[in-house]
């Protein structure tokens, strides 16, 4: 790993006088390119799994953009679908995946350390960036965290308020701890092998940590991804890891003693001067440009952008976005964003 790259000096607490940048979902549906490779594809999923176009697709936007940094590109529910659940997308719905519900159900996945043939291609992928992406720019891994992934596997789908499994954790706590211990074993082991295959950083995503209200905040967010991040320092030291525990609001506070994370990445559901002076006291910070001006575009997005760089500017920043952007979104935009944080 090359002491200059910028997302590392940052992760590792450095000030720097532009924040490295890089962007939630860089590679996906707004860019013309990503949609052709898909098409070649076939589907979603075979996308995932064929290393050459996967590693294409996370290649495009760094060629386009020249992004600080890349992202590996895979979904949060190959984990799931690893450990034996049934996996499958429904064009303009998104994801559909057997539930997991009750001890019959979880008694059939796999045991957390059977993945990795399944997901050899996503390891695959890693390798095959490690040699092809720019020397300045930065490999990224990521897997979704325990409670969002969970959530997922115990509706079946998305859901609005991720009602199904705070059901689960209220009327069936052992059925619904069991599972949480298996996807929280499984990241483990996940994560550790993309770092193994070259990944320099790792990113876990817990979309949904903002649904959890009380202790179950702290027990079903933060502690899951202390874990995670524990065992991974422990096998891999050297390997910076961010957390996004999106929807946090005031919980932010104290998240990276919390999480053991060197990053914290922030939603927009909070100001960036609320998060310098009450998150960023405790390390790097990422963020939290709205995903909505990356559509909308002009003077606002200027400013906007020049005033979250200002507001990090006295302490260690990636700019990204607040959430990841979305498809309607104009690829133009994402360039001017990038030139304003580059230049002013």
């Amino acid at each position: 790993m090359s002491p200059q790259k910028t997302i590392l000096r940052a992760l590792a607490g450095e000030t720097l006088p532009t924040p490295p940048i890089w962007m939630m979902r860089q590679a996906g549906r707004y860019l013309p390119e990503y949609r052709a490779t898909r098409a070649q594809a076939g589907d979603f999923l075979k996308l995932c799994y064929n290393p050459d176009l996967a590693a294409e697709v996370t290649l495009q936007p760094i060629r386009r953009y020249g992004f600080d940094a890349a992202i590996l590109f895979a979904d949060i529910l190959l984990v799931p679908q690893a450990l034996g659940a049934d996996l499958w997308f429904v064009t303009g719905e998104g994801p559909r995946l057997s539930t997991i519900t009750t001890q019959a159900e979880l008694d059939k996945l796999l045991p957390a350390d059977a993945i990795h043939d399944h997901l050899n291609p996503v390891y695959e992928t890693v390798k095959i960036l490690s040699r092809e992406l720019p020397s300045e720019t930065t490999l990224i891994g990521f897997a979704g965290a325990p409670w969002t992934v969970a959530t997922y596997m115990i509706a079946g789908r998305g859901t609005p308020d991720q009602g199904p499994a705070h059901a689960l954790k209220t009327e069936n706590r052992a059925v619904f701890d069991s599972l949480m211990d298996r996807i929280t074993e499984a990241t483990i082991h996940y994560m550790s092998k993309q770092i193994e295959a070259g990944a320099e950083v790792v990113k876990v995503f817990d979309s949904w940590a903002g649904s959890l209200q009380g202790d179950d905040f702290m027990n079903y967010s933060l502690k899951p991804m202390a874990r995670i991040i524990a065992a991974l320092k422990e096998k891999h030291p050297q390997v910076p890891i961010i957390a996004f525990p999106r929807g946090a609001g005031e919980r932010y506070v104290g998240a990276h003693a919390a999480i053991g994370a060197d990053c914290i990445a922030v939603d927009d559901g909070v100001t960036a001067e609320w998060a310098a002076q009450n998150l960023q006291t405790g390390g790097c910070v990422q963020g939290n440009l709205k995903s909505s001006h990356m559509v909308t575009g002009g003077e606002a997005l200027v400013s906007e952008t020049r005033r979250i760089v200002q507001a990090f500017s006295k302490g260690p920043h990636i700019f990204n976005l607040g959430h990841g952007i979305t498809p309607d979104a104009d690829p133009e935009n994402v360039q001017l964003m990038i030139d304003t944080v580059r230049n002013g």
